[in-house]
């Protein structure tokens, strides 16, 4: 492997290029979504009771793994701080007079977003299910590289604690020889994986020292086969929970984090890569069921990816598409945008509106012991 320069020079390098072009450019719905949100903080509470973060070790790690994401706030406290982080990050938006407008929106969302935690247990999960996937991952590991392990891995988050550049830190005390960063995000994106990648380097940059550690990336995986099988599973799982006369008639909405079209329109993978995503879970489960590519969380005035998830349940219901089956396919854990978004706003109140028969949503990958495989496989190929 190469040196972490060369590494961490290619990775801001490509997300450069994003940078100069952007410079230049109901009845019947189903109970299981109801109890998803506390089934999920249960499961994931137990995940953390299991002392998975004390990752005990009687050997030194010498391959650390930085699984990289956004984060989400775990307390309502939290909320506004992560709210901060994330419109101050120029990689992810860019603003008017951005350090004085940033704050403001932060402070004048914080209350409505503390409300949508509120409905899903008090905070999101997404740190308790990357300790639970970090620690199948690394355990899977020492056994397929024992040349490399022991194998230890830390969690980069960009807008909330453990915050990747601390996150380096504590790997650079931890005398780790080979780090690899790792994201989280199977799809890339400038404004996700790139913001992470970038936010490494302008640790090495600040300290204005080479990195002791040899690093290399991960920085996209969205056809892999084990990651494919995982989502096949998921929704042929929640496919049989339909009425078997209806089960064919399924349409399958693979829902998305939606991006601004002035992020799309400056030549960002992340579109292409999800429905790369898409057609390959479809192949694998035999085009059972009409399906479409579908985007959430816009934000804002400003024109997004389209269609929107809610807009296309709407329609689906005037064409009398009234069973429909809504999976995270961009998510590889549960968080706001699922447990809130898809299940409450989406699952229970708009499939109430609109008249739909049966709705379900496909579990996020979470605790899958296939998915921490999958982990292990992409880091050890």
């Amino acid at each position: 492997m190469s040196s972490v320069y060369a590494n961490m020079a290619a990775a801001t390098m490509r997300h450069a290029v994003c940078q100069v072009m952007k410079s230049t450019s109901s009845r019947g719905i189903s109970s299981n979504l109801h109890l998803r949100w506390h089934s999920s903080a249960m499961a994931a509470t137990q995940a953390q009771e299991s002392k998975l973060q004390s990752q005990p070790n009687k050997r030194k790690p010498k391959t650390g793994i930085l699984m990289l994401n956004m984060g989400g706030p775990e307390t309502l406290e939290d909320v506004h701080d992560f709210l901060l982080r994330l419109f101050l990050d120029k990689d992810l938006m860019t603003l008017p007079v951005q350090n004085k407008l940033a704050p403001f929106i932060a402070k004048r969302r914080t209350p409505k977003i503390q409300a949508q935690y509120s409905k899903i247990g008090g905070g999101s999960p997404i740190k308790k299910w990357t300790d639970k996937q970090g620690d199948g991952m690394v355990k899977l590991l020492d056994e397929l590289s024992p040349n490399t392990a022991p194998h230890k891995y830390y969690i980069g988050f960009r807008y909330v604690n453990p915050l990747t550049e601390r996150t380096v830190e504590e790997m650079e005390e931890d005398g780790i020889e080979r780090a690899i960063a790792f994201t989280q995000y199977p799809q890339y994106s400038c404004s996700t994986t790139g913001s992470s990648l970038n936010a490494i380097y302008r640790y090495y940059n600040s300290k204005g020292e080479k990195p002791k550690m040899k690093w290399s990336i991960i920085d996209r995986w969205p056809t892999h086969p084990l990651l494919i099988q995982c989502f096949a599973d998921h929704i042929q799982k929640e496919l049989s929970m339909f009425p078997a006369e209806k089960r064919g008639d399924v349409v399958i909405l693979f829902s998305a984090h939606s991006l601004p079209m002035s992020v799309v329109n400056r030549g960002d993978p992340y579109p292409q890569e999800v429905g790369a995503t898409v057609q390959r879970v479809m192949e694998r489960l035999g085009n059972s069921n009409p399906f479409r590519l579908v985007w959430q969380s816009k934000v804002g005035p400003m024109a997004w990816l389209g269609p929107q998830t809610d807009e296309s349940i709407k329609g689906l219901c005037q064409r009398g598409k009234k069973n429909i089956l809504l999976v995270p396919i961009a998510f590889t854990s549960d968080h706001i945008e699922t447990l809130y978004e898809l299940d409450i706003e989406y699952a229970q109140v708009l499939a109430h509106e609109c008249g739909v028969e049966n709705i379900r949503r496909a579990e996020s990958l979470n605790g899958n012991p296939l998915f921490s495989k999958a982990l292990a496989d992409r880091k050890s190929t």
